[in-house]
C-alpha cells in the first residue's frame, strides 16, 4: 500500500486488520516521513527507530497469533514531558538535558499495552510553559500550513507532527490549553480530558492542580481510539479520579436532542473577523444537524486570565523547585552548595520557566499569599460555579479555541502578556476542570485553520467525542492536509 502515513489511526487499524499492510510496513513509513519532513518542521526531540521497530516486529507476531489488542502495530508519538522508560525525557528544558527516566508512565504504559509503538518524543514549550513552542530549549517547531508561524503550544510537537502526517496520533497535555489551542493553529483534532480522568503519574508537573493528558488525532474517532485506551483510575495518581471510562458510541447521524449552549463572553471586541465568521458558521452546521443553540453567560470568564496566571506560576515555582543539579540532568559545578544551585537554575532554565518561577514565588510568599493567591483560588470557584450553572441548561459549550490563527514566529517575543492572551479561551476549562475539544471549522484568508472548541461537564468526553464525530461526518475541514 503506498502513502501509508497519509492514512488515519481508525484506517491504519482497517489496513493491518484486512492484511493490506503490516506493522514493520508502517513503522518503517512513519520513521521515513520523519526523516524527509522533520528537519523542516523540528516537530520531534527524539526518534526511537531500533525500538519501534523490535516493537513493529512482535506487533506483526501478535496479530499473527490472533492477539487483540485495540492499538496493535499503530505508531504514536509522545509529548516530551511524559516519562518513557529507556527515552529521553528533556521537558524541552537544557536542565533535563540527557536525563533518562527509569519508568514509563501510566497513560504511555496503558497505550502500550494496547499495542500502540511509541515512535518518540516531541518538542515542547520548555516545561509546559507557553502557547508556541518557542520557548523549547533544543528550537522552535515549526506549523506545516507555514513554516514562518508557530504551531500553538505547549504541545506544538505533538500538534504539527499528526497535522504534517508525521504520524496518525500524539499525546498532548492540556494545563492551559495546550492540547485545543495547538490543535486549532495546526487544523487537527485535540482532546482536553477531565482533570483525574488520565493519570498523571510520569506526567513531570508544571500546574498540579490543572495538569491532564490529552490526544491528538486526525478526526474524533482518532482522539477516541487513544482516550480509551489510556484512561481511568490509577492508584499511582492521588488526583486519579474512580469514574469508569465511558464506551464512545458513533451511532448517531445528527445532533436531536442535543442542547448546546454559546456563551456570549467567548465573542469579544479584538477576535479576529475570520474566527468568528467560521466558528458562528459551525454552530449554525451544528444547529442544522439538529442540536438546539442556545445563547448562554458565563459573567466571571473576565477573571480566568489573571487567576490562571497567578495560580499556575505558584504551582509551577513548588514543583520546579527540585530541579537543583543535585538529583536531575546536568550541574553547573561550584565550590559551595548554595552556589550550585544558583549557577544550575540560573543557567539551564529558560526565561519563560524562569519569568513563571519568579511570579508565583512572589504569589506564595509572606504577606502576599492571601491577596493573590488565596483570592484566585477563591475567583476559580466561582469560574468552576459558571460552568456548573451553564451545564443545567445547556449539555455543552461552543466557542473559538482561540482569538486567532497561528501567528508569525517572534511576533510576540517581547511581549509576553500579548501571548498569555492567547490563551484567554482555554484557561477556563482547565481551571474548572472539565473536558473540551478542538477541530477544524475552516481557514482564514492566509489559508490557515481554524479551530473551535466544545466543552463538556465533568467526565463527558464521551459527548464530546460524538457530537464532533456527526460534525466531521457533514464536512471536511479535518482531511485537509498542508503542502510541505
Amino acid at each position: 500500500m503506498s502513502n501509508l502515513t497519509s492514512l488515519s489511526l481508525t484506517e491504519m487499524q482497517s489496513a493491518l486488520a484486512k492484511g493490506e499492510t503490516s506493522s514493520v510496513e508502517l513503522t518503517q513509513a512513519t520513521l521515513d516521513s520523519i526523516a524527509n519532513l522533520d528537519p523542516k518542521l523540528h516537530t520531534f526531540l527524539h526518534v526511537a527507530g531500533k525500538q519501534a521497530l523490535h516493537q513493529a516486529r512482535q506487533a506483526d507476531e501478535e496479530r499473527a497469533q490472533k492477539v487483540n489488542k485495540p492499538l496493535l502495530g499503530l505508531p504514536i508519538a509522545i509529548k516530551d514531558v511524559l516519562t518513557v522508560e529507556n527515552m529521553p525525557c528533556t521537558c524541552g528544558s537544557k536542565i533535563l538535558e540527557g536525563f533518562m527516566p527509569p519508568f514509563t508512565g501510566t497513560a504511555v504504559r496503558r497505550l502500550q499495552e494496547a499495542g500502540a509503538i511509541i515512535i518518540g518524543k516531541t518538542n515542547t514549550d520548555e516545561f509546559a510553559m507557553g502557547s508556541s513552542t518557542e520557548n523549547s530549549a533544543y528550537g522552535r517547531t515549526n506549523n506545516p500550513w507555514d513554516v514562518r508561524r508557530v504551531p500553538g503550544g505547549s504541545s506544538g510537537g505533538s500538534a504539527a507532527a499528526v497535522a504534517a502526517r508525521l504520524v496518525p496520533a500524539a499525546l498532548g497535555t492540556d494545563t492551559g490549553g495546550s492540547v485545543r489551542q495547538p490543535a486549532a493553529f495546526c487544523g487537527v483534532t485535540g482532546l482536553k480530558t477531565t482533570y483525574g480522568r488520565v493519570s498523571r503519574y510520569g506526567l513531570v508537573a508544571f500546574g498540579s492542580s490543572l495538569d491532564t493528558v490529552g490526544a491528538f488525532g486526525r478526526n474524533a474517532k482518532d482522539a477516541a481510539a487513544i482516550f480509551s485506551a489510556m484512561s481511568g483510575h490509577d492508584a499511582l495518581d492521588a488526583t486519579s479520579a474512580p469514574v469508569a471510562v465511558p464506551e464512545i458510541k458513533f451511532d448517531p447521524r445528527d445532533l436531536r436532542g442535543l442542547r448546546i449552549g454559546v456563551p456570549k463572553e467567548y465573542f469579544i471586541k479584538g477576535i479576529q473577523p475570520e474566527v468568528e465568521e467560521k466558528t458562528r458558521a459551525a454552530i449554525d452546521q451544528l444547529k442544522a444537524l439538529g442540536a438546539e443553540i442556545r445563547e448562554v453567560s458565563l459573567p466571571h470568564t473576565e477573571y480566568a486570565l489573571p487567576v490562571y496566571y497567578i495560580i499556575a506560576p505558584a504551582e509551577a515555582s513548588a514543583n520546579l523547585a527540585r530541579y537543583d543539579g543535585v538529583r536531575y540532568g546536568p550541574r553547573v559545578d561550584a565550590n559551595a552548595l548554595w552556589d550550585v544551585y544558583f549557577k544550575t537554575r540560573g543557567q539551564k532554565f529558560g526565561a519563560e520557566v524562569e519569568r513563571r518561577i519568579m511570579i508565583g514565588t512572589y504569589a506564595l510568599s509572606a504577606g502576599y499569599y492571601d491577596a493573590y493567591y488565596g483570592q484566585a483560588q477563591k475567583v476559580r470557584t466561582l469560574l468552576t460555579r459558571d460552568f456548573e450553572l451553564a451545564f443545567k441548561d445547556v449539555d455543552m459549550l461552543a466557542c473559538p479555541t482561540t482569538p486567532s490563527t497561528a501567528f508569525v514566529a517572534g511576533a510576540h517575543e517581547n511581549d509576553p502578556l500579548a501571548m498569555y492572551l492567547e490563551d484567554v479561551f482555554t484557561l477556563p476549562a482547565n481551571l474548572a476542570g472539565v473536558p473540551g475539544i478542538s477541530f477544524p471549522v475552516g481557514f482564514d484568508n492566509n489559508h490557515l485553520p481554524i479551530g473551535m472548541q466544545l466543552i463538556a461537564p465533568h467526565f463527558r468526553e464521551d459527548l464530546l467525542l460524538s457530537a464532533v464525530h456527526v460534525y466531521q461526518q457533514s464536512s471536511d475541514w479535518h482531511t485537509k492536509t498542508p503542502n510541505i
